[in-house]
């Protein structure tokens, strides 16, 4: 068929190239002009598997809405499923299981789309795939388990998935997950795409994914091509859950040796050990962590410290001697001149933040986290120092633990809250936002701090000083509600707060205004 707007070239044609360039306008244009939603070209490649390998999820909508079969093969070998899968496209997964794609579908080479993700280490794709009914025990076509794949791809997210939709786990699993522990996966790697290589070509990156660090190995060509490997290294979150799961109770320091490499509490790493430690809720775990607060060490200090805030949640009989050892070990890392701390990037698993400034800071945002912990207010003269923190991370866990602990408890935490209200970092705003709309205190420096926040750059923090207001009765909550939820995106978190917050408005005439104010698209 012609394309009556270019005579030269097909309306098939001319769909590829909307396809290629993402128009989705053109390709409905196309398509109701009688372009084939099915067609190949010159190799074979599908329309749909072209828009699922370039991830775009409006064009595989609407190919499918026009009759595309996400079943059939491009090239006579791959699936559409499987190449989105492959490439990590989770939103282009979703579509085409929406319409009818067969998740344990098999392509050339036996693979499913679930091996590709378990491989490759995209969890979000994992977990669509499993939610949508892949079997999650399906071996891929190397013949190995798809628990045991994610094991050796290091993606604590992926194992999760598939432990979570019913795969077993097993001691093979465990021993893969041991072993790899035990590895250093730079070096692996290296050896496995270096080896012979010039030493100048050879680049190495490591990045945060996840609640992880993936390491990259490439070797450059002059050309600007190359080749190269990654691999992610989950594998202490791994062995944690799979001993939990299999019954098998690793010792202490064993856990500590998992968590201290990534030097970040938020690493899966350092989480999932600590969490494990804190679910045994015994005397045995409560001395050795306590013993840890007095080590020489910060990073190990940290650690022990978020055991211990751990073990006061999930274990409250715990929770009356752990705050006194938390407040000493506050006092100890104020008295060391350490609440001016450096900061931490945050990446994970790097020997610099493993350093002495980089523990420290890990120490105290650790500290202050955990002491909110026992939900004690008594625990607030501890955390109120940290607020002047060098580091925002600190300043910021702070904020967040003066909100736990109730700060209308102590007129000196609800002022710090409204000096927070004033950082120059966002996340820190943020949570003094948080903080201050929810609290009691309705002081003139609550509310004007609370004012200010009103024209934030981030309309979240925006959204909960307007909260704040109406709880308070302050008219100027009225038209910065009104103004959110005019310019605001729905589904957004500013969005979804400033609709809360309509209902704290006092005034009865302005509250319905505002429940009937809508966006307006295009503002």
């Amino acid at each position: 068929m012609q394309n009556p707007h270019a005579p030269d070239q097909t309306t098939e044609s001319a769909l590829f190239s909307a396809v290629f360039d993402g128009d989705e306008n053109t390709a409905v244009r196309l398509l109701r002009a009688g372009a084939d939603p099915g067609a190949v070209d010159e190799d074979g490649e599908s329309l749909l598997y072209l828009a699922a390998m370039n991830n775009r999820p409006g064009l595989v909508r609407l190919l499918l809405a026009a009759g595309a079969d996400p079943a059939r093969l491009s090239s006579g070998a791959d699936l559409p499923l499987c190449g989105a899968a492959c490439a990590g496209h989770h939103e282009v997964v979703r579509a085409l299981l929406a319409a009818g794609a067969e998740p344990d579908q098999v392509e050339q080479g036996g693979f499913t789309a679930l091996a590709w993700a378990v491989q490759l280490g995209h969890a979000d794709t994992a977990e669509a795939l499993l939610a949508a009914g892949a079997d999650p025990e399906r071996p891929g076509p190397d013949g190995v388990p798809p628990l045991v794949s994610a094991v050796r791809r290091g993606s604590f997210g992926t194992v999760r998935a598939l432990l979570f939709h019913g795969a077993r786990p097993t001691h093979e699993a465990l021993t893969e997950a041991r072993r790899r522990l035990a590895t250093d996966i730079e070096a692996e790697l290296r050896r496995e795409v270096a080896a012979g290589a010039d030493p100048a070509a050879v680049v190495v990156r490591r990045f945060p994914e996840y609640a992880g660090v993936t390491v990259s190995v490439e070797v450059l060509r002059p050309d600007g091509g190359g080749h190269g490997r990654e691999q992610q290294t989950g594998h202490g979150a791994i062995a944690t859950v799979l001993e939990h799961r299999l019954g098998v109770r690793a010792p202490f320091g064993e856990l500590l040796d998992r968590a201290l490499p990534f030097a970040d509490p938020g690493n899966e790493n350092w989480r999932e050990a600590a969490s494990e430690l804190a679910s045994r809720g015994d005397e045995v775990t409560y001395r050795t962590a306590a013993a840890l607060t007095r080590d020489a060490s910060a990073l190990r200090r940290a650690f022990g410290a978020e055991v211990l805030g751990r073990l006061a949640h999930t274990a409250p009989a715990f929770a009356g001697r752990v705050l006194p050892l938390l407040v000493s070990a506050a006092e100890r890392v104020r008295a060391d001149g350490a609440v001016g701390g450096a900061t931490v990037d945050g990446t994970g698993g790097g020997a610099t933040l493993a350093g002495t400034e980089g523990g420290a800071t890990v120490l105290a945002r650790t500290l202050v986290r955990a002491l909110s912990e026992p939900g004690d207010p008594s625990a607030l003269p501890a955390v109120l120092p940290f607020a002047g923190h060098a580091d925002a991370g600190v300043r910021s866990a702070a904020a967040a633990s003066l909100h736990a602990l109730g700060p209308d408890a102590d007129e000196s935490a609800v002022r710090t809250l409204a000096h927070l209200a004033n950082d120059p970092d966002p996340v820190v705003r943020n949570r003094a936002a948080i903080a201050l709309s929810w609290c009691d205190s309705d002081s003139m420096e609550v509310r004007e701090s609370l004012a200010a926040l009103l024209a934030d750059h981030d309309p979240a923090t925006a959204a909960e000083a307007a909260r704040g207001l109406a709880r308070r009765g302050d008219p100027r909550a009225v038209d910065a509600l009104a103004r959110l939820l005019t310019h605001g995106e729905p589904g957004s978190a500013a969005y979804d707060t400033a609709t809360e917050a309509v209902d704290e408005v006092g005034d009865e005439r302005a509250r319905a205004v505002l429940r009937g104010t809508f966006p307006r698209l295009g503002t």
